[in-house]
């Protein structure tokens, strides 16, 4: 697929995937949706992508659903909303499962589906001028992308009922007090802080970072004895990795592990 709408690029073990409508704050039409999709695909199947950095072009991570684009189809809404999350939450689940660590880099205003794609990522930096609102509710319309699985796992289900209901706009300090971002930085060293942190995490067990974030994923849908059988086979089959022999020898030697990310 050729895209349009989103930029994609590959550097070795990193792809560095933007969205590409500026001049409509990045907000999420069909065409963005499809091809968001297709590149998160693309990321889940490529073994030489080890790590995926998510940001927007622009003043704006996204917007959120493009409502002027709704408003062609009022008639028809409840179809085309349900073709746009079929796309959207296709993305959402390849960068869920896929083994990469996935880095949003929020660059600014981040907000409806925006927000939601943001809590799906695995680590979140957030640019000082950036910002994060749910604001679903204040054009009618419930929350997608994950936000109502993610957020009550990450800030609680008060603090989640809060931010759907009200719309609270919550500035980037304030969004890693509660628990949807990493970090603060600089505005002018976002995109280099978050392409340091993927170089790190490229070169690093991606068979077992995959292991990690499928037990995270489910450790609130399993009891104790059920998690810890899960996390029994998922240590074992990182045991058959050559990462894994390749960590316990450079423990051994005392010296930094080459892992290959197999």
């Amino acid at each position: 697929m050729k895209y349009q709408t989103i930029l994609f690029n590959k550097r070795d073990s990193l792809a560095h995937l933007s969205l590409n409508r500026p001049n409509a704050a990045n907000a999420m039409n069909l065409q963005l949706m499809q091809e968001l999709a297709d590149a998160a695909s693309r990321c889940e199947e490529d073994p030489d992508i080890r790590a995926v950095i998510l940001t927007g072009e622009g003043k704006f991570f996204s917007a959120g659903g493009d409502l002027q684009s709704f408003a062609e189809y009022l008639d028809q809404l409840p179809l085309l909303l349900k073709e746009l999350t079929m796309y959207l939450h296709t993305a959402v689940s390849r960068f869920a499962r896929m083994r990469s660590p996935v880095i949003a880099a929020i660059n600014g205003p981040c907000a409806g589906a925006g927000m939601s794609l943001a809590c799906a990522c695995d680590l979140v930096l957030a640019a000082e001028s950036s910002s994060f609102t749910m604001a679903y509710t204040g054009a009618g319309l419930s929350p997608d992308g994950s936000s109502s699985w993610y957020l009550p796992r990450r800030i609680g289900e008060l603090r989640a009922r809060e931010l759907m209901l009200t719309n609270r706009k919550l500035s980037a300090s304030e969004a890693v007090e509660w628990g949807l971002a990493n970090r603060v930085i600089a505005d002018d060293t976002l995109l280099d802080e978050a392409t340091r942190l993927a170089a790190t995490l490229s070169q690093g067990p991606t068979m077992a970072y995959g292991r990690v974030k499928s037990l995270l994923n489910d450790t609130f849908n399993h009891g104790l004895e059920s998690q810890m059988e899960r996390e029994t086979r998922a240590i074992a089959g990182s045991g058959r990795t050559e990462d894994a022999r390749e960590g316990i020898e450079a423990f051994l030697q005392k010296r930094k592990p080459d892992f290959k990310g197999c």
